[in-house]
């Protein structure tokens, strides 16, 4: 496909990539339907909700995109795949790229990294086999959280009491991924940050939003917490002090910038014992009527078109 090396303007051709064959498709359909409309009524009239697939790259060289809003969550979405291809391709598109999306989008890289630049985080060790799981947490204490290491939307995740729990969530976890994330479960605050990028006198200026916190109705920031109304209350801004709601910020872009990030991101956090713990940055937030992000950038004064468009301007970078 020829690369047209013109700017972005309301007549360029943008494909809004979203579904994909992730877990996190029907999520991404979601955030994809919202941006498409945002699109739309900023005068893109060139701009067309793409359903990912397998024949992805036809469907982008036969439509002659220009530009691609990356609404995919999750595995090929969220993990570089995606990006690399549009590299391939030519084509210009939203937020993080192909190194930040796949470090981001492996947890224990993402900590590895966040580690060597002295940002806090909660103990937890990487276990591919069963059979060696016992004498791998032996030096955490329970209860303790199972994460699979490249998963989204706490898909695949549980919270165990005991070792026997651990052996179950274990399996549950490996129908996701092979490499397992197990870390020690804080009674602490939840909360999260969004960091995004914009141009202006053509400088990338980096920031972060309001930090949110919310109470859930689940035991945890569960897939059914984060997706489904009114099980989930935002509290915005979050009830730190302000000296908590800077270093909470601060550390956000601090781990950004570690991960080579760029466009936007989440960072999420735990605070416990006046101690902010990163647990993971995604590097695709959500773009749901119900998600993280619009929420604090209206907070800010950006609703969700502005929103839209300020991600959409990062293509330029």
């Amino acid at each position: 496909m020829e690369n047209i090396e013109k700017r972005l303007n309301k007549s360029s051709k943008i494909a809004v990539l979203c579904g994909g064959l992730s877990a996190e498709r029907d999520v991404s359909l979601r955030s994809g339907k919202n941006v498409l409309n945002a699109l739309l009524q900023l005068g893109y009239q060139n701009a067309k909700l793409v359903d990912v697939d397998k024949n992805i790259a036809k469907i982008l060289n036969d439509g002659e995109f220009e530009y691609a809003f990356n609404v995919l969550h999750g595995r090929y979405g969220e993990d570089g795949c995606i990006q690399g291809l549009l590299e391939i391709m030519g084509l210009k598109y939203t937020g993080c790229k192909v190194k930040s999306s796949a470090i981001c989008m492996d947890k224990e890289t993402t900590k590895n990294i966040l580690a060597s630049n002295a940002i806090p985080l909660i103990s937890s060790v990487c276990v591919y086999d069963i059979s060696e799981l016992e004498q791998a947490v032996s030096g955490l204490n329970y209860p303790l959280m199972v994460k699979p290491v490249k998963e989204g939307s706490s898909i695949g995740m549980n919270r165990v009491e005991n070792f026997t729990e651990l052996v179950e969530a274990f399996k549950i976890a490996q129908k996701s991924d092979r490499k397992i994330l197990i870390e020690e479960y804080y009674q602490g605050k939840s909360a999260t940050v969004g960091v995004l990028q914009r141009k202006t006198d053509n400088k990338i200026e980096t920031f972060a939003t309001p930090v949110l916190g919310f109470e859930t109705k689940t035991q945890w920031y569960d897939y059914d917490a984060k997706y489904t109304k009114g099980l989930t209350k935002f509290i915005l801004p979050a009830d730190f002090d302000n000296n908590m709601t800077k270093t909470i910020q601060n550390i956000a872009i601090r781990a950004f910038e570690a991960c080579e990030c760029s466009g936007l991101a989440r960072v999420d956090f735990l605070v416990y014992n006046n101690t902010p713990y990163v647990l993971e940055i995604n590097t695709n937030p959500g773009m749901t009527d119900l998600s993280d992000l619009p929420a604090q950038a209206a907070y800010m004064g950006i609703d969700y078109n502005n929103l839209v468009e300020l991600i959409l301007k990062t293509s330029e970078f």
